[in-house]
């Protein structure tokens, strides 16, 4: 059914309410009702019905004729496997789900690119939670190339990946790493202070790390850290440490800050 509203009036009301705006200010500053205003957000952010009048859905790269952006892919499949989690809406429409700190907005920005690139066409919306940006979009397809996504945490089931996706990661280990590090990963500083020819000397030890408790998602990092020759060890059970200075001034280069 079409909207009796313009179409620009339904996306103005729903960006507002994705930045948080309250219903009764968003209705009155639209001129509709309410009830209206909750109507749009129960069916395009709860049942992630897709947003706009004249929809056509992106060809799968799976299962029909869509081309894959390998390196957005990769990247975004990183997240996934950090702070994302696939929910089944409507008619068999499925929603990614990436979680991410509001802190970085650049990220957050970066993540609505890498989804619409990955699904052509496809309008990733955002909302907020405390301290964190959720971003979503929708799409029938998302079990064709997110095969890992089950019901219950990731790391209560197996994260194995097929073939067609191993493929995909080893041609770009790269922006695979700067899914999982700025999803699931801290870039720190430890130091030390010594005294070199009668003057103490403060001295930086930068590193990254990555965190998470499911044994084969960490397996996968490590192997990417292998792909890209970037050092790696286990500092502890759930994380993996790369302290070296000139491994973790390869991983700089390979994934940039967290911003």
């Amino acid at each position: 059914m079409p909207h009796v509203r313009p179409w620009s009036t339904v996306e103005s009301a729903l960006r507002d309410s994705d930045a948080g705006m309250s219903d009764a200010v968003n209705a009155a500053k639209h001129g509709v009702a309410v009830k209206t205003i909750r109507r749009w957000r129960r069916e395009y952010q709860r049942r992630g019905r897709p947003r706009g009048q004249a929809h056509t859905a992106a060809p799968c790269p799976r299962c029909e004729d869509g081309v894959l952006d390998g390196p957005a892919y990769a990247e975004l499949f990183g997240w996934y496997l950090g702070d994302g989690h696939v929910s089944r809406g409507r008619r068999d429409v499925l929603n990614l789900h990436i979680y991410n700190d509001a802190r970085y907005v650049r990220d957050n920005q970066r993540l609505l690119t890498l989804m619409s690139t990955v699904k052509p066409g496809g309008r990733p919306h955002t909302r907020l939670v405390p301290g964190a940006v959720v971003t979503t979009v929708s799409w029938k397809h998302w079990a064709c190339l997110v095969p890992q996504h089950g019901p219950g945490r990731k790391h209560d089931r197996p994260i194995v990946l097929e073939d067609w996706q191993r493929t995909v990661l080893e041609a770009h280990p790269g922006p695979f790493l700067r899914g999982l590090f700025h999803s699931d990963g801290s870039r720190t500083c430890n130091w030390t202070s010594r005294v070199v020819a009668g003057e103490r000397k403060r001295y930086d030890y930068p590193r990254w790390q990555f965190s998470n408790v499911s044994a084969d998602i960490r397996e996968l990092c490590c192997w990417a850290l292998d792909l890209a020759g970037v050092a790696w060890r286990q500092s502890r059970w759930n994380h993996i440490s790369v302290s070296r200075r000139a491994d973790v001034a390869r991983l700089d280069g390979l994934i940039g800050p967290k911003e």
